[in-house]
């Protein structure tokens, strides 16, 4: 029996599709079109609508009806009439499928055999030219969501920057691999069996690689290879499609919510990984799936010739964040986020993009300047990857508003460098043990504002890092051309892996002492997923395309690696237990009559001043002096004395000596487990009268006690 739909003007707010009581609203922006078509389906592979409307009412540029008779759970989608005149940046194609901007679930992707681009891709005249084949066939549809989910309570746990330990990982990547041992591999759902995991880690901050919406770019699928990172965004409010169990259609919602709340009950906050630098729909050549076929003018940046897109991310095109329009559905999208699916924070890819105003970055362009003054966006975590790929000022590391905090690049490169003994890296590494306060501690700022990494998703993973002195991107097909080819990088004998067991112990020191330097430095540390156990990608440091192996997680790297999983989780508690090593402010700064003191001292092996200039130098150490309360809630004087010897041979090091005190060590990276570092403070006493003895390329940390 055919349902029963009753039409009605509908509203112009909100966009997308939204149930009403009796029906549901839907409302698309698009201020170039002639007209809007909105087609309903049935079921998922349909290939003729059920039913079809065209869009009568328009309101300040946005097309809207309500259809009263239909439901959550209802499949859509549009066709959008308009000029098809590149030269004028107009590339309407009535004969493609498109899909809501504001869509909150799609059911999957376009398909492989679809003519998804609005040229015909066989005419010399390429984009000028216009296709009239109608993809139907192989698009997906939009999912209308009722936002009726239990949270029971659930509220974001709002820990303190300067608390956060961060994980990055990739949904499926975390949990598809068979010794996974979770009950829904490869999903949200898998995430929730790993929680436990993450506690025993010290973990307290998850952020996951792309969740929006994403397109798998024909020409990876053609090659045999996937879009696996989702760098390539469809639909900004929808969760993608890939991480369900697929039970039912629109599961992705409520499953990723599910995720959340576990998460928030176990004191992990979530934080997304979002891409509004570019959209999947590449340059002129790409493909028609959503933005360029509603209102291409509109929502991307053209070039003086309108034919043409500006490209900021290397990705062929870039928002016009010039235009209010985008700067809504941008923000909209970020609220969604927060105010729907309980998020906690989000790190911008190239977020230099976002901050421009007529092609030039800004600290109050008109998209920093909405998240300032915004009661919601302006209260949640915001992390910039601060850069992009314009041709001139692209790099921006400390020069983004004060409620935002950076990946700090600087740290990764200066880290590297040192551990690996490259010359005259002791003076910038003062600066990255301790907050880099020459990029944020005259603006206001905080170590905080530093996250700190050493490796990320794109790029080595630790144990590589170590292992390979080249990249090995073969894999993805392109000639090893892709890829980073500066990392910092060596393979101390040998590339790649290796039996050679004095090597594999160098490599192994090397790994803690990274581990070591990012945990025990100022600002806000974070780890790449896996690499506490030593997860290898077998040198590919560009793994985007790589939905395999090269990319899953193998957990029996766990079982093999265990002990050094133990030093990363001591590290982790070490600094969780010590306010010396996550000050909220400079080691400069008293903020608070009352606050704990920590002051700190740079000495070379002789006690001496730094030379801090000096090229052929490369070891370094410095004491924390602290007052901390114990269990007893009595003050304590409570000191930490770091030594760093990136030097090829040992050194002897002079330690200070404090009346009514005693050393303890508590890290050795040179030392095998479990003496490597301690879970008791006060284990291993130390006689320091005659100086500490340091092993080549070993990192030490010492503590001592006011005896008093």
């Amino acid at each position: 029996m055919e349902r029963r739909i009753t039409i009605r003007n509908g509203r112009f707010f909100p966009l997308g599709a939204t149930p009403i009581e009796g029906g549901v609203n839907f409302a698309i922006y698009s201020k170039y079109a002639k007209a809007v078509e909105l087609l309903l389906f049935d079921n998922v592979d349909d290939v003729t609508p059920s039913h079809s409307f065209v869009l009568k009412n328009r309101t300040m540029n946005v097309w809207h009806i309500f259809l009263e008779g239909i439901r959550e759970g209802q499949l859509y989608a549009y066709r959008v009439y308009g000029e098809y005149e590149p030269e004028k940046g107009l590339r309407f194609n009535p004969n493609k499928l498109l899909m809501d901007p504001y869509a909150k679930a799609i059911t999957g992707d376009y398909g492989l055999d679809g003519d998804h681009y609005g040229y015909d891709i066989d005419s010399k005249q390429k984009d000028l030219s216009f296709s009239n084949t109608d993809n139907i066939r192989f698009a997906p549809k939009c999912v209308v969501i009722r936002d009726d989910f239990d949270w029971g309570g659930d509220r974001h746990p709002r820990i303190p920057l300067n608390e956060l330990i961060i994980y990055e990982t990739h949904i499926k990547g975390l949990t598809i691999h068979r010794s996974s041992g979770v009950r829904f591999p490869g999903t949200y759902l898998g995430v929730i069996d790993k929680i436990e995991y993450f506690r025993q880690l010290g973990i307290n901050c998850i952020e996951f690689l792309p969740v929006h919406q994403s397109h798998q770019d024909i020409f990876l699928r053609k090659k045999g290879l996937s879009n696996y990172w989702g760098y390539s965004t469809l639909g900004y409010f929808a969760p993608d499609f890939r991480f369900s169990t697929n039970s039912y259609i629109g599961c992705q919602v409520p499953e990723f919510k599910q995720m959340v709340k576990e998460l928030h009950k176990a004191g992990i906050e979530v934080i997304l990984d979002v891409v509004y630098n570019h959209t999947c729909e590449g340059n002129e050549l790409g493909p028609t799936l959503c933005f360029r076929g509603i209102d291409n003018p509109t929502y991307y940046k053209l070039k003086e010739d309108k034919r043409f897109y500006e490209d900021y991310s290397g990705c062929g095109n870039c928002p016009n964040f010039d235009e209010p329009q985008v700067i809504k559905l941008v923000m909209d999208s970020l609220r969604y986020w927060v105010l729907n699916m309980h998020v906690d924070g989000f790190r911008f890819d190239l977020a230099s993009v976002l901050g421009r105003s007529n092609g030039k970055f800004s600290q109050v362009s008109a998209f920093f300047v909405a998240v300032h003054q915004d009661p919601v966006l302006s209260n949640v975590k915001l992390i910039a990857e601060p850069w992009d790929i314009a041709p001139e000022d692209s790099y921006h590391l400390g020069n983004f508003p004060l409620n935002w905090f950076e990946l700090n690049g600087k740290f990764r490169d200066t880290v590297r460098r040192f551990v690996k003994s490259d010359s005259g890296m002791i003076g910038d590494m003062g600066y990255r043990l301790t907050g880099s306060s020459d990029l944020y501690g005259a603006s206001g700022k905080t170590p905080s504002h530093s996250i700190n990494f050493v490796t990320s998703h794109d790029g080595f993973t630790l144990n590589d890092l170590v292992s390979y002195s080249k990249k090995h991107n073969e894999a993805n097909l392109e000639d090893n051309r892709d890829g980073f080819d500066c990392n910092f990088s060596y393979n101390w004998g040998i590339e790649g892996e290796t039996n050679d067991e004095e090597i594999n112990q160098l490599r192994d020191r090397l790994m803690k002492n990274f581990i070591f330097v990012l945990m025990l430095s100022q600002g806000v540390p974070m780890l790449l997923g896996g690499d506490e156990f030593k997860r290898t990608q077998k040198g590919n440091n560009n793994a985007y395309c790589q939905d395999n192996e090269i990319s899953h997680y193998n957990w029996e790297f766990l079982k093999k690696n265990q002990q050094f999983f133990e030093f990363v989780r001591r590290c982790i508690n070490l600094r969780k237990n010590n306010p010396h090593f996550r000050r909220p402010y400079f080691f400069d700064e008293i903020r608070k009559v009352d606050e704990a003191h920590f002051t700190v001292k740079w000495y070379n092996e002789r006690l001496r001043i730094p030379q801090w200039n000096r090229e052929e130098e490369y070891s370094l150490a410095f004491l924390i002096e602290g007052c901390v309360v114990d269990q007893d809630g009595r003050q304590l004087n409570k000191d930490f004395y770091i030594i760093l010897n990136s030097h090829w041979e040992p050194k002897l090091f002079r330690v200070p000596k404090i009346k009514y005190s005693k050393w303890y060590r508590i890290i050795d990276t040179s030392l095998k487990f479990p003496f490597d570092i301690v879970d008791n403070e006060k284990e291993f006493p130390i006689d320091v009268s005659s100086g500490y003895f340091v092993q080549p390329r070993t990192f030490v940390c010492l503590m001592r006690y006011d005896l008093r």
